[in-house]
């Protein structure tokens, strides 16, 4: 079996020093930890459009790649939307492979080594996060909104670069990472009022007579900002790693974090802090005519020191919109609960995701509608009862659509701003439909099902029929990795699991 240990090596280590009782946990977790990055990998080999594979045909009672160099790689039938890892093993000319960073490193594509490396880490990483969890899951459902962020452990359920992250130590890992459940003791960088760029009201307690007190990730200060600043408040970090809830029911702070996590840097721009209080507000007058089934998260605050590298958002936690008796679950999270395992659930949760994206879309909003920007709210009994949405840095709104419902046009420039349907349905899609959706239900026959049950009741928009009739769109999350030189997105196209 051909395989690269060279992460998994470096971190049972520097394990060793700082947690030696997980060491034995860890290095059982490796093999499984393998499969579920395989798996992703194995994903974008068969969907991506890559240019060094020639084509894509039946292989005995899987799927073969034929390469354009005459190499074969053959694998298992694909799924583009199943969870599990259901990949062990691929070959390539006759050799197997277990490992995803050996198999890049063999295939010698234009800047492989790059992506064999975070697929190392994304191994090694995913191993150490799966060795922290506790022995016997709990069985009661969280009671707060960042427990359940920490209850997402294997990151995102598509990318092979699930739980890359470069830059971060073991220790830095179990110090920062919501999996394994810390609790950070956030920085506050002082700065001079006028030499900020301040969006919305930002809050009194992070002001200091003429300097505002930006709050820093630690591993920011100490890594790119070189500076400890000030002791701030102790925090809970949540899926992205870069937000944090604050200790006692405080608000949500999106912190600057200049480090590679799956596919992008994580610092703030200075066009999306300008941008955001117009979002927000914005957002607000669309909550409204969705019939309550939709809440967005207000961004309360908004600062940047004009760079991405200094820069905060403070906004309301979705807990605030959670009733007596009620859950506010982000999406990637309802896998823990099991109630995406009844067809009925799946269904009730499809309809009312698909009732809100589709409606506004067609209002001229594509919201980024993804696994982690989107929260559902259960009742007691775990029904679907509407939708919580955060992080509106990457929507896109089109003029063209608002205008023709009568809607008032933000002033919004730069890239949330298309009137194509083609991006605008990318968007959308790509982040609902090919993420939560086949994220949450865990298989094209499971997400195709409930997508059947629905999609006959909705309105009959044109982006009902493309969705209903053309290739689902997805990020090309892997070829975005080989070609560090294209800028913005790329997409490849599933197959419609509505055919």
């Amino acid at each position: 079996m051909h395989r690269s240990p060279a992460a998994e090596a470096e971190v049972a280590q520097d394990l060793a020093a700082v947690r030696p009782d997980l060491v034995s946990r860890y290095a059982a977790e490796l093999p499984g930890a393998r499969a579920a990055v395989l798996t992703r990998l194995w994903r974008a080999l068969a969907s991506e459009p890559l240019p060094w594979i020639a084509g894509r045909g039946s292989g005995g009672d899987g799927l073969a790649l034929r390469l354009r160099d005459g190499r074969r790689l053959d694998g298992p039938a694909a799924d583009p939307y199943a969870t599990a890892a259901y990949v062990t093993v691929v070959r390539l000319d006759g050799t197997a492979y277990d490992d995803p960073a050996r198999l890049v490193t063999d295939l010698g594509v234009p800047h492989g080594d790059g992506l064999a490396a975070e697929l190392g880490h994304s191994v090694a990483s995913l191993a150490l996060s799966r060795a922290g969890q506790p022995a016997v899951p709990p069985k009661e459902w969280p009671a707060t909104d960042w427990e359940w962020e920490q209850r997402v452990v294997d990151g995102h359920p598509f990318h092979p670069n699930c739980r890359s992250r470069p830059g971060f130590s073991v220790a830095e890992q179990l110090a920062y990472g919501p999996e394994h459940r810390p609790l950070v003791g956030l920085r506050l960088l002082p700065v001079r009022a006028d030499e900020c760029l301040v969006s919305g009201a930002w809050p009194d307690g992070l002001r200091d007579g003429a300097r505002l007190l930006i709050p820093v990730h630690p591993w920011q200060a100490a890594h790119v900002l070189k500076r400890a600043g000030e002791q701030g408040p102790d925090a809970h970090p949540l899926m992205s790693l870069r937000t944090l809830a604050l200790a006692g029911d405080g608000p949500h702070v999106k912190t600057a974090l200049s480090a590679r996590l799956t596919s992008s840097v994580r610092d703030i721009s200075v066009y999306s802090i300008g941008m955001s209080a117009t979002l927000s507000a914005f957002a607000e007058s669309l909550a409204a005519r969705t019939d309550g089934l939709l809440h967005f998260t207000r961004t309360l605050g908004a600062a940047t020191a004009g760079s991405p590298d200094l820069a905060a958002v403070v906004r309301e936690s979705p807990q605030g919109y959670a009733g007596s008796g009620e859950r506010v679950v982000p999406v990637a999270a309802l896998a823990t609960t099991g109630l995406p395992s009844n067809p009925a659930w799946l269904a009730d949760f499809t309809r009312l995701a698909l009732t809100v994206g589709l409606k506004l879309l067609d209002f001229g909003v594509a919201l980024e509608a993804h696994g982690q920007n989107l929260l559902v709210v259960l009742s007691a009994t775990g029904a679907p009862l509407r939708l919580v949405y955060r992080d509106l840095a990457d929507i896109r709104v089109s003029p063209a659509r608002l205008a023709r419902h009568g809607i008032p046009v933000p002033e919004l420039t730069g890239r949330v701003v298309t009137d194509d349907p083609t991006a605008l349905r990318r968007k959308l899609f790509g982040a609902l439909v090919a993420g939560a959706l086949a994220g949450t239900a865990g298989s094209g026959a499971a997400l195709g099902a409930a997508l059947d049950t629905v999609v006959r009741d909705l309105p009959r928009t044109p982006d009902l029929v493309a969705l209903r009739e053309d290739p689902l769109p997805t990020k090309a999350l892997t070829s975005m990795r080989l070609s560090p030189g294209v800028p913005g997105d790329q997409w490849a196209e599933l197959p419609n699991p509505l055919s």
